[in-house]
């Protein structure tokens, strides 16, 4: 039997489909197990994370500025007793969630620093055991 395999010899056609075989086998195991993307897919997911890092940047600045003030428990409190839909315009009027050199608040920074700030806001709550503050539920 080994005298078989030594004497072997594939033609070209059989090198040829066996190595088209392999190379869309391995694109096909790449792109869908491996986590190959195209070129466009890498620029999307790119762009995505660019844009949701200097979102997350603008609102923690934004919860910065805001807890930096004078009178912030007073004005927290103001912003928790307004409607979640309307926080977002809040904070944009207030200047907050406008950088320092920019005439408008990055966009989407707004709602997640107003989303911050209610969280800091039930954090405390939920830690002082005070059922009566402004903005919790009973």
């Amino acid at each position: 039997m080994g005298s078989k395999w030594q004497e072997y010899r594939p033609t070209k056609s059989l090198w040829f489909w066996s190595c088209a075989g392999c190379a869309i086998g391995t694109a096909i195991l790449g792109f869908t197990v491996g986590g190959w993307v195209t070129g466009s897919t890498a620029t999307a997911m790119a762009d995505d994370a660019g844009r949701d890092a200097r979102i997350e940047l603008a609102a923690t600045v934004c919860v910065a500025k805001f807890k930096n003030q004078v009178g912030y428990e007073k004005t927290l409190a103001d912003l928790t007793a307004e409607d979640s839909w309307a926080r977002d315009d809040f904070l944009a009027n207030g200047g907050w969630a406008t950088l320092v050199g920019m005439d408008e608040p990055v966009q989407g920074a707004a709602v997640r620093c107003a989303d911050m700030l209610a969280d800091m806001k039930d954090a405390v709550t939920k830690a002082s055991g005070d059922d009566t503050a402004v903005g919790s539920k009973s």
